[in-house]
């Protein structure tokens, strides 16, 4: 038989792995220069179509949106909307975009053919521009708002993803900051088009969007020669290579997180949680806060939509340059420690709002105009600071949907917040006083990002060991050696603010049956949560049979063969023992001829469960209940059985009754977990205990050995342990 493998020695493997890791992600500590962007691209044979096509359809994207809000005051007139009238209509476009990437990213995770979706969007939204033009009444123009909102969600969800996945790490700030630049071309275009179009040619704001329509629709054949290069082409495929040449000894099928998983999973990454404030913050400055710049050019210096075209153009050149600029300079900050790329985002978005507030109180118009577009242009540089940041520190196919939660919170929470913020403040002090007040949401949002970069590097290095370990482990089971059944490596678990579990590994081979002891309090029921999927860890890992189901759904991992009997709430309580004992084959789909006989098989083990076969399981006494519990086990023939508390309360007859099934599911090749405050049980049961005590796990060896411990075994504990011996 082969050995099983040591954990601790994938650990080590894996320390000695992590730096080299980072280089490969472009983070090497060292703040050199890092190497030209047209030398990179060509060394390594990556074409810049991907970005030319992505920021094509970045450039296009902004026409519908810029139109509306460059004509904003044009429109209101004309449809006869007021400022709460269009602040709703902006909120709706912001919701619909918000919510878009959702479904995006989870159809991109079934069927991954992101490039198909970015091109089928395009037109979709070419279309919803081009319908602009014909409404006639608020509800219509409402429709149409909501329709292109759905169909740029694209953008958020798969452009960035794309782009990391088409370019190797050390170009992605720069490449980010290129794509960013297209959009902020499109900036530029849109309020220049609408100058020409609304201003010289005398196009009413309709005419304007059935041009912009049709330039939408035209762009599109450019973008068929896109194709997806799968995910993490340029991280996660390398970093396994580092291990082996890419085989897949086990199948993850069974193990894939779902949509929803992967959501939770994502907002459990400190980096991520924080980043997502940090984007909210920003779609309050970038959605609506154009819109109502619009109005302000408008209202206070009078501007038609000719000049105010000519301002959004000016402004949108200046931030090409910035980003142009900037490029390189936050690769630089990137590749030393992508911590100061986050707290320079911090110092950008703060200045940013200083520099609103400013050019409203300045009275000076050209220093007015200036201050205006120097703002704007720090705003854009959060972009891809914040996206390369969050992007970096989760799997490659998770990006799609951090895509779809950055679109959520800067669209959604802060394009909504930022609607109703404005909006209020518009209807009691004006435009003006509505621009002073995102200094407060600015500040707060900048200090915010100074303290979320202190988690990238963690988050980052996190990631890594994930990839490292689980090509660790596919390739030691592919050269024939044995993985444990159950494994928790590094786990920190807290409720809210009160850490439990700290650091707690644990190990369960295949037909094991081991010992979870220690007293009231030490973590061992919130340790069984964790590998049920009850509660999802902080930190650290949860493996069966080598597969990562860390963040997994409680139901699936029943599914997959580990069942627990949770202590004193084993049985459903208002449904008879034959309702019971049925509802567990159900959970698995078990035929109903096949679970007749499991049925038999549990009520010939427990004979006392045969008498009370037609009584509610509420009635039933504390042994009974026990009994129907455990035989959950025999139906659901699960790989790892886990047992909290058998013993309690119950009579030593009855725990006889109850172990004597424990040894006997054992026998079957299940794998028990045996949770216990009874050291006289455990050592008449198992051959191997672990102890913890304050969340810590301060035992792991033979059960025997437990006794030598008298700094951890309690009086409590060693009564009646002689007998046992």
């Amino acid at each position: 038989m082969t050995a099983t493998v040591d954990v601790e020695e994938i650990t080590a493997e894996r320390e000695r792995l992590r730096d080299d890791a980072r280089r490969l992600l472009g983070v090497a500590g060292d703040g050199g220069r890092p190497p030209r962007l047209r030398a990179l691209l060509r060394d390594n044979r990556v074409s810049v179509y991907p970005l030319a096509a992505l920021g094509t359809l970045a450039v296009v994207d902004t026409f519908q949106a810029y139109a509306f809000t460059v004509l904003t005051p044009e429109i209101s007139r004309s449809l006869g909307i007021g400022v709460g009238a269009l602040s709703l209509l902006v909120t709706l476009k912001t919701l619909s975009l918000s919510l878009s990437p959702l479904p995006i990213a989870a159809m991109v995770q079934r069927h991954p053919r992101r490039a198909l979706v970015c091109i089928v969007t395009a037109a979709l939204w070419g279309v919803a521009t081009l319908l602009t033009g014909f409404v006639t009444a608020t509800l219509l123009l409402a429709l149409v708002l909501v329709a292109d909102g759905l169909t740029t969600g694209s953008t958020a969800a798969l452009h960035q993803p794309l782009l990391m996945d088409h370019y190797p790490p050390a170009s992605r700030v720069r490449v980010l900051s290129i794509y960013r630049s297209f959009d902020s071309l499109g900036n530029v275009l849109a309020p220049l088009l609408v100058a020409a179009l609304a201003g010289s040619l005398g196009f009413t704001w309709r005419g304007v969007f059935v041009v912009f329509g049709v330039a939408c629709l035209a762009v599109v054949p450019f973008t068929l020669r896109l194709r997806d290069p799968g995910f993490g082409r340029w991280d996660t495929q390398l970093l396994r290579k580092q291990i082996h040449d890419d085989t897949d000894a086990l199948g993850t099928d069974d193990v894939s997180l779902g949509f929803f998983e992967i959501v939770r999973r994502l907002l459990l990454v400190p980096t991520v949680k924080k980043l997502l404030v940090g984007f909210a913050v920003f779609g309050i400055l970038l959605v609506p806060f154009q819109t109502f710049l619009s109005l302000y050019l408008d209202e206070e210096l009078g501007y038609g939509p000719g000049r105010r075209g000519l301002f959004f153009a000016f402004a949108s050149a200046v931030t090409i340059v910035a980003l142009t600029v900037y490029g390189s300079r936050g690769e630089r900050l990137f590749r030393e420690n992508p911590r100061k790329l986050v707290e320079q985002a911090g110092l950008f978005i703060a200045l940013g709002v200083v520099l609103i507030v400013a050019a409203v109180a300045v009275p000076y118009e050209p220093l007015t105009i200036a201050l205006f577009s120097a703002a704007l242009a720090l705003i854009a540089l959060l972009f891809p600071a914040l996206s390369v940041a969050m992007l970096s520190v989760v799997p490659a196919h998770m990006r799609p949907h951090c895509g779809a939660l950055i679109g959520i919170f800067l669209g959604g929470v802060g394009g909504i917040a930022g609607a109703v913020l404005l909006g209020g403040m518009s209807t009691r002090y004006g435009v003006t006083g509505s621009l002073v007040s995102l200094l407060v949401p600015g500040v707060l949002g900048g200090l915010l990002l100074r303290r979320a970069g202190a988690d990238v590097q963690a988050d980052l290095d996190r990631m890594i060991d994930e990839v490292l370990e689980d090509e660790q482990l596919k390739t030691l089971a592919a050269s024939g050696q044995r993985l444990p059944t159950l494994s928790c490596r590094g786990i920190d678990f807290s409720y809210g603010q009160l850490q439990v579990l700290f650091d707690v590994d644990f190990t369960v081979d295949a037909g094991e049956m081991v010992a979870l002891l220690g007293t009231n309090g030490a973590g061992k029921s919130t340790l069984l949560k964790v590998i049920s999927g009850i509660g999802l860890p902080q930190r650290g890992s949860v493996r069966y049979r080598g597969q990562d189901i860390t963040y997994l759904d409680a139901e699936r991992r029943t599914r997959l063969g580990i069942t627990q009997v949770p202590g004193g709430r084993a049985v459903f309580g208002p449904l008879t023992v034959m309702e019971n004992l049925r509802a567990y084959g159900y959970t698995l789909g078990t035929a109903r001829r096949e679970l007749d006989g499991l049925v038999d098989e549990c009520l010939d083990a427990f004979p006392r469960l045969a008498e009370r076969r037609n009584s509610l399981a509420s009635q039933l006494s504390g042994g009974e209940q026990q009994m129907l519990g455990l035989s959950k086990a025999l139906i659901m023939r699960p790989r790892v059985l886990v047992i909290d508390e058998l013993s309690l309360g119950l009579a030593p007859i009855v725990v006889g009754q109850l172990l004597e099934m424990v040894r006997r599911i054992n026998a079957t090749g299940t794998a028990v977990v045996l949770v216990e405050q009874s050291v006289n049980i455990a050592l008449n049961l198992v051959e191997h205990a672990y102890f913890m005590e304050k969340g810590e796990m301060r035992f792991d060896g033979p059960a025997r050995d437990l006794l030598a411990r008298d700094d951890l075994l309690r009086a409590v504990f060693l009564k009646g342990a002689g007998a046992a011996t």
